[in-house]
């Protein structure tokens, strides 16, 4: 269940709110609302956390020389303030060396074909009134150059020719005599040997850097300490300066206070705390636009579904349901159909139970992740059972393996072990209602299986919908659903399982009236109830105005409702892709387990093929599974997933 909030406000002395704050803390029941922190204090820490976070950052992507791990060394908190600060400097200027080794690099690749420039020749030579420019032109425009020009030629390669422009005043403009193909080639920002030499201390230099970074992941573990330990004071510091105070001088009872929200169950450990540090405090009911964070409350038995949502991040709102325990029951059963197989479950099972032991041998109480995973397991064997599903086993090879009893503990409708004759024929389960020869496949009945899932998973949200608005005409909108959803069971039945069987006028009711009819009724009931009452606010005018105005979704309102009962097809088919690949695994292991060299290959083969399987089934099981629970389900509660969990300040 979601526990009731109070909505409170507590008021101290400013001058002790720094105390009042840590025993507020030490308190831990107040959560708080958002405060904005501020102050230099509150920054420095800020900037401290975003340097200690890209030094843990850095050094956790180095890679340890040898195979074992480095020996941490401890680091007093000041230190390792001024090692997160030194580590992201040597990373800054490792970066910055590497930027002048490109641009270096780059520079040279201009003076490749020129040799060895050195920029103090030049200089000297223009001292001698004797200036020389650099030129590039293609090798047959170089005689076009005109005999003003006084040039050296210093190379062809590539086709290019290379010379140098000689001019006893220094050249400012272009000369005439120089064809429009020929380029100016500009001086290095140094002489080449001087910038070959730069990069060769710059590559020294990285090297000192690397060296010095791997001799610091050492501090690592002390690094995360320091982390976490201003994650404590960021969120202290941002209370403590997020307060609301009273501001000027001159009095010495000036007031500060925070507004947060407290569990019921919880009020009255919270008013003895005030009474005993002497503050002012009041509390209500949260009003409709606050934002209330959740705290769930349910047995052990449920709560073994919080590893899921809290992995999904998935929270209700204040104001919604708790379907905690709806979600793990439909979620047990669908991990069990998409998973599919029995002896995989067994595996899974085996896994938790040795989990579970290890806890106990420890003298821990089993996590609920363990809990869920035996349950998991467990729900598996069981659909194992009812299918007769066994590593993709036929039932020929299960009684060849001396496991024939276990085609007979199943439900011989869902059941493998019936599902095909002798002759390879699909079996035909009679129809009560049809005449001789007439019946379902075991795949169909299947998939009345999952539509069956469907009309209670989504008839249970229409009746708590129902409930919630027992006391207003909006419950005739729910009703209205709920009649539209058992109308549109029978419509899916007769469109996707069987036309013939499943017809209007397939059933008779007293041998007059055709149950087909009568469920297209209920879709036209439902439908009028719906539009008009649906959006129910206190007058029936303003709902009916309300659906007009959205007719196109109401329209297509019904058109989900059939999608979303198909939707539910889906356990079936995942899990008849899983068990064709169990199927194909066997197959192609199956020759080579006759022969002794090859009998290593053939189970590596199974392992490998029924690993990957299983690996694929849990992706499946994390698309669809929760799918049907957090989208198909939710969207008819009328469920957002809004909420924020409940997280007081207190001491971590």
């Amino acid at each position: 269940m979601i526990v009731q909030m109070k909505k409170v406000s507590l008021v101290v002395l400013d001058r002790e709110r720094e105390e009042s704050c840590k025993k507020l803390r030490k308190m831990g029941l107040v959560h708080l609302q958002a405060l904005e922190g501020k102050g230099e204090k509150f920054n420095a820490f800020k900037e401290s956390f975003s340097e200690t976070s890209k030094a843990i950052s850095i050094l956790s992507e180095i890679k340890s020389k040898k195979k074992e791990a480095v020996k941490q060394e401890k680091l007093s908190y000041d230190d390792a303030k001024q090692m997160a600060k030194e580590i992201v400097s040597l990373t800054e200027k490792k970066k910055s060396l590497f930027d002048s080794i490109n641009q270096d690099t780059q520079e040279l690749s201009r003076f490749t074909d020129w040799g060895s420039v050195s920029i103090d020749d030049f200089t000297f030579i223009a001292s001698k009134n004797i200036y020389l420019y650099m030129y590039e032109i293609p090798q047959d425009k170089y005689s076009l150059i005109g005999e003003d020009c006084k040039t050296i030629l210093v190379n062809n390669t590539g086709k290019i020719a290379r010379f140098l422009l000689l001019s006893e005043t220094e050249v400012l403009d272009r000369p005439k005599d120089i064809p429009a193909e020929a380029y100016s080639v500009p001086l290095p920002r140094d002489s080449t040997n001087k910038i070959l030499s730069d990069i060769r201390n710059a590559k020294i230099n990285i090297t000192k850097i690397d060296n010095k970074l791997y001799e610091s992941k050492k501090y690592l573990s002390t690094l995360k300490d320091y982390k976490k330990l201003l994650e404590k004071d960021i969120e202290f510091e941002g209370v403590y300066s997020g307060m609301e105070h009273e501001e000027g001088e001159g009095e010495s009872e000036k007031l500060a206070w925070v507004t947060g929200f407290v569990p019921v169950d919880s009020m009255k450990k919270f008013e003895e705390a005030c009474k005993a540090n002497e503050w002012a405090y009041v509390y209500s009911d949260p009003e409709e636009d606050d934002e209330v964070p959740t705290k769930l409350k349910n047995n052990k038995l449920v709560s073994l579904i919080y590893p899921l949502t809290d992995f999904l991040g998935t929270v209700p709102g204040y104001r919604e349901y708790d379907i905690s325990g709806w979600f793990l029951l439909f979620f047990v059963v669908f991990f069990g159909m998409i998973f599919g197989d029995g002896g995989y479950g067994l595996l899974v099972t085996v896994a938790g139970l040795i989990l579970i032991l290890k806890s106990l041998f420890k003298g821990k109480a089993p996590s609920a992740l363990v809990g869920l995973l035996t349950l998991l397991g467990l729900s598996t064997v069981g659909w194992g059972f009812v299918t007769c599903t066994w590593f993709g086993l036929t039932p020929e090879q299960l009684e060849k393996f001396g496991l024939g009893f276990l085609t007979k503990i199943t439900v011989p409708v869902l059941s493998n072990a019936y599902a095909t004759a002798a002759d390879g024929t699909k079996t035909l389960w009679s129809v009560p209602w049809m005449e001789s020869g007439k019946g379902l496949t075991t795949d169909q009945n299947m998939q009345i299986f999952c539509f069956s899932l469907a009309l209670l998973q989504l008839s249970i949200a229409h009746l708590k919908g129902i409930g919630r608005y027992i006391k207003s005409l909006k419950v005739l909108g729910e009703l209205g659903s709920l009649l539209q959803l058992w109308g549109m069971f029978y419509i899916v039945l007769m469109l996707v399982v069987s036309g013939e069987v499943f017809a209007l006028d397939a059933i008779m009711v007293g041998g007059v009236v055709p149950i087909g009819f009568i469920f297209a009724a209920l879709i036209g009931i439902g439908f009028v109830l719906s539009f008009i009452f649906s959006n129910y606010e206190g007058s029936v005018k303003e709902s009916v105005l309300t659906s007009v105005k959205g007719i196109i979704s109401v329209l297509l309102g019904v058109v989900n409702v059939f999608s979303d009962i198909v939707s539910y097809i889906r356990l079936w088919a995942v899990g008849l892709a899983g068990a064709a690949i169990s199927n194909t695994v066997n197959s192609m292991a199956g020759p080579l387990l006759g022969h002794a060299i090859l009998f290593l290959a053939a189970v590596l083969l199974l392992c490998f093929g029924h690993g990957l399987n299983m690996i694929l089934n849990v992706l499946s099981v994390v698309v669809h599974g929760v799918r049907l629970n957090t989208l198909e389900f939710s969207t008819h509660l009328g469920m957002s997933w809004s909420g924020f969990k409940y997280e007081p300040f207190r001491e971590k």
